[in-house]
Formats: C-alpha cells, structure tokens, sequence
C-alpha cells in the first residue's frame, strides 16, 4: 500500500530535486544530462572500425569488446540499454562486432552465449534468423537493411538476405520522396545512400537497365551524402547510423573516402572511457527545454536572459541540407547534426515563453509558422516531415500533436488568429480520433519495455492532458477519460508505470502525477497525486538514486534512458502539487 502522504517530506524531497537539477547546468548555463551506453551503439561502432581496420583501432576494440562482454544479460543476449531485456537486432549486431574482431579469447565465451540465445529466440539456421528479424521489423527497411548488411560484412548471413536499397532515388528531389512509397522512413536518406551502394557492390541486381541506372548513380549520390554530413561527422550525431554508413562505404571498397574519415573522426570523439557508445551525442536543446518549463513554477532561474539567448541561437535559420526543413525549426541537440523536429521546435516555444521578457517576434513568428507548415493533413503533427505517413516513426503522433498545439497556444496571434484557430481546432480533432477506448493516448517517441507491446499509454496520455489543461479543457470528455485512465493505472505503491500493472518508475509517476494536478478538485486525482508525490520523495529521501528508466525510443525504436528525465518531471510534478495545496490552503 502507499505510505501514508507526509506533506513536509513531500516539501523537502521537492527541494532536494529542484537543487539536483539545477546543480545539473553546465558552464553554458543550460543542460546537456547524460544518456546511457548503448550496445546496439557500441556493437555498431566496433563493426565499422573493424571494417576499416582492425590493426588501426585495436586498442579501441578491445576495450568496446571488453565492454559488450560485461553488459551481455544472463541469457546469453544484449539489449538496447544495459538495463534492457535482451532482443534479436542487437544481439546479432553484437555477434557481427565480437565475428569482426576476430572474437578475442576474453570474448569466445560471450560469443557463445550470444549464440545460444539466437538459436533459443530465432533458430539455429541463418534463414530463420533472417525471416525473425525481417518479420520484427515488417516492411520497414530503415533498419533491417543496415542490420543485415552488417551481419553480412561479418560473414554470418549470406549478401543474398540482405535487401537491396535503391539508393538511386537519392538523386531526387528531396520534395518528391513522400510520393515515392520508399520502405525507409524519412531520415534514413545516409543510410539508403550507403548500404544501398554496398549492396549494390556486393550483389549488384539482374536487371541490366537498373544495373546501368545504379551504376550512373553511385557518384551524384556520394555527392549528396557528403553534402549532408555535418561538420561534426555524425548523420543526426547518432552512433548506430553514422557506424552504418562507415561500414558500408569501407565495405564497398570506399574506406579513404571523406564520409568515412570523417565518420571515423566523429565515432571517435563518441567513445566514453569505459568503451562503449551511447545513442546519440546529446539531447541538449530537449532537455533544457524541459528543464525549463520544469522550474518555471518558481521564481525566474538565475541566468535566465543567458538561457533564453542560448535557446534563440539554436533556431536553424536557414533551409536543411538533410531534411529539406525550411527555417524556423530547433533540433533536439545544439550540434551540427541535428534535424529541427515538431518536438523540439514546440518546446522551445514553451521554454521561451516562461523565460520572461519578449523574445524577438521574428523568432517566435518563424517557428510558429514552422509549425503550422509541418502539421498533416489529419489534423496531426509528425517528427520531421508533412505528407510522410506510411511507416511508423513518420506518422502523426498524440504527444508530438499535443505539445504542438501548446506551443502555438502560448504563442497566439504572432501568425495569424484565423490560421492558428483552424490549426488548434483540427489538432483537437486529431486527439479526439486518436484516444483509445480506455481513455488513453499512446506516444511515439517514448515506450515502456515491461508493456506487452513495448508502448507507454501513461507517457502519452499525461503529455495530451498537458494540452488540454492549457486550452481549459480539463473538464471535456477526452481529458475525463484521460484522467480516468491515468488514475486506474496507478499502482499500490503509489507510483505509476507505462501502464496498468506495470513497475512503477520515477519517471512515470512524476508524469501521471503533474497531468492529475490539474484534476486535483477531484478527491479522487488529489488523494493519487499525494500519493505519487509521497512514491517520489521516497525514492528522493535514498542517499543516491538509481539510473534513469530505459523509457525514451531512438530512431528506429530503440531504447534508451536520459538522467535528467526523473529530475525534471519529479520538480514539475512537486511543484504543480505543492503549489496546488498552497492554494487551497490560501482559499481556506
């Protein structure tokens, strides 16, 4: 049963994590927190060194083999995180890297083991390895195309498996590849480039005419990816796809070819000490714009004008080179690599508006029109693209939609009254669509690996209530049945997971617990957000706390956990609750 709620345990645990985060800040002033190590990343990494020399990198090798064999599970597999439950990709990459390294005698026994879970999970024979990975992922190539290649460099699948990509299309417009029904999502243009052109080396097709059209395509389209690398050398500053393309291009005999050399570069600065890669570089822009929004029930933060500029020098100010995105977007790292999003865009809207002062209208007026030009036809807002809506991570999305539409609320009238009401009014009709029949919204960019299906209703479903709440429609059908939902997913101790019956986590439980607030003059939501509260500084009364949950999705779903995520939704979820009894009090 939860603990009975102790209101001044509540205050100092709220106190404790507000000084957490802000002692998280760096010398800029903003946050850049920590994501995990990733073996997915790291296996990845040390593939595509081994392709381009085994000698060269030895030493880094080493140490990133040492590491994957001290972060297999007990079964024998790898998952995304090392707190992740083993899965197919990535145990099989693992098993490419330890083949590529020429399974060194510390690792044989981890190679082994690796082994005995593929056999348990997909079968002793590589076709049936080969269909279990393709089935997982469907007609979604983005990533199983790359993951098969992979295993091929290593020798453990047949070049026969491995999908061919038609990498020639990348000398299109990139306006046209929404009509084109590709099976890669929209951010995969390096590795459709890439692994398209090993495949193409490695196992060119039957058919002479397209064999003539590849052939004539392979240096326009190298053009282009060397065109879309960042100065950082990282394709979205994402380890497993810039690995990817290194391998592909070494493997296709291109190992001096400047893509590589700088991929190499960047895959090097991405190392950590202990060997392992994590995911991406940073989430530096998301997570201060989160943190922002977190503290801002208080007092101005110190530096705040510091943070603000800081925010307005991360807009993109001119056309994308990878993604064709006009101005006016902000990606979710302050790196060259990244790719302005609806995500990102919306929460620095959100976290200038509580900064104080007037940010420049310009700016502001920019990034608003830059989101109503990205929401779909569905009333909806994808990740990155308008008009891409075959494949998952492309869709229209509840969480994306609904922090859209917060943005643009705050931001009312720098646009246009007409334009910004029939956005609102159609994103509401979007969630309205989208809400499942037990009350919940499910989320894109975030899951939950202890849900049947990997999703994470109670993520999606506080991030959409925040919506409502900000357009005063807490009191509306859905935000009642959101409500319901949240609170009929709360666990006996107090805490919430992604789901009914599911773990409950700091992250989850400060989520459930700032979307209840604003439902907080029902007895119902006000007993359950004291009870979370109470869930919370428990866990903040513990002289450390644990390692963030592994609740965050990558590209291509996978799985990672951020540090600062259980610090800022726990200060916001402390903050709307205390605040809210502070009320009450004053009222009585």
């Amino acid at each position: 049963m939860a603990k009975k709620p102790d209101i001044d345990e509540i205050r100092r645990a709220a106190q404790r994590a507000r000084g957490a985060l802000l002692a998280e800040r760096n010398d800029a002033g903003v946050w850049t927190g920590r994501l995990s190590s990733s073996a997915l990343s790291t296996a990845t990494a040390l593939s595509a060194f081994c392709v381009v020399s085994r000698e060269r990198f030895d030493d880094m090798i080493t140490s990133g083999v040492r590491w994957l064999a001290a972060n297999q599970n007990v079964d024998g597999g790898w998952g995304d995180t090392p707190d992740s439950p083993s899965n197919l990709s990535t145990t099989m990459l693992a098993q490419a890297a330890l083949t590529l390294a020429g399974v060194p005698s510390g690792a044989a026994r981890s190679h082994e083991r690796g082994e005995g879970y593929l056999r348990r999970m997909a079968g002793s024979s590589t076709r049936q390895r080969v269909a279990s990975l393709r089935e997982s992922y469907g007609k979604d190539r983005t990533f199983s195309a790359p993951i098969l290649a992979n295993c091929a460099l290593a020798g453990i699948v047949g070049w026969e498996e491995v999908p061919p990509l038609p990498f020639e299309l990348a000398r299109l417009p990139r306006s046209w590849f929404s009509q084109l029904r590709l099976h890669v999502v929209s951010y995969a243009l390096p590795a459709l480039i890439a692994v398209g052109q090993l495949v193409h080396r490695r196992r060119p097709t039957a058919n002479p005419v397209v064999e003539l059209l590849r052939d004539g395509s392979v240096a326009p389209t190298l053009r282009r990816l060397t065109e879309i690398q960042p100065a950082s050398g990282g394709f979205l500053e994402a380890v497993p796809l810039t690995s990817f393309v290194v391998m592909s291009l070494a493997g296709a005999g291109r190992t001096g070819h400047p893509v590589v050399r700088r991929g190499l570069d960047f895959l090097t600065t991405a190392v950590r000490g202990d060997g392992s890669w994590p995911i991406d570089t940073n989430l530096t822009t998301w997570v201060t714009t989160q943190a922002v929004e977190a503290l801002s029930a208080r007092p101005p933060i110190e530096g705040a004008d510091l943070v603000k500029q800081w925010l307005l020098d991360q807009q993109h100010d001119r056309v994308h080179l990878y993604t064709g995105s006009p101005p006016g977007g902000w990606a979710w790292t302050d790196l060259p690599g990244g790719v302005p999003d609806a995500d990102d865009t919306s929460g620095a809207l959100i976290a200038l508006a509580h900064l104080g002062g007037r940010p420049p209208a310009e700016a502001v007026a920019a990034a608003v029109a830059w989101l109503l030009d990205l929401q779909n036809a569905d009333g909806g807002w994808p990740t990155f693209c308008r008009g891409w809506g075959k494949l998952p991570f492309d869709r229209s999305a509840p969480d994306l939609t609904a922090h859209a539409l917060r943005a643009i609320g705050m931001c009312r009238g720098c646009v246009g009254p007409a334009r910004e009401s029939r956005a609102i009014r159609r994103g509401f009709h979007f969630l309205g669509k989208t809400q499942s029949p037990d009350g919940s919204w499910r989320p894109l960019w975030f899951g939950n690996q202890h849900t049947p299906d990997g999703a994470n209703p109670v993520y999606g479903t506080a991030r959409v209530l925040a919506a409502y709440r900000d357009f005063d429609k807490s009191t509306s059908a859905e935000a009642r049945r959101g409500v319901a939902f949240l609170l009929g997913a709360e666990n006996a101790d107090g805490g919430w997971g992604g789901a009914s019956d599911v773990p409950s986590t700091l992250e989850e439980t400060a989520l459930a617990v700032r979307a209840l607030a604003a439902a907080a003059d029902e007895s119902h939501a006000a007993a359950a957000c004291l009870d979370g509260c109470t869930f919370l500084a428990r866990r903040f009364s513990e002289p450390t706390l644990a390692e963030g949950a592994p609740i965050g999705l990558y590209f291509a779903s996978l799985w990672y956990a951020e540090t600062l995520y259980r610090l800022i939704w726990s200060v916001a979820a402390f903050d709307a609750v205390l605040g809210s009894l502070s009320r009450t009090e004053q009222s009585t």
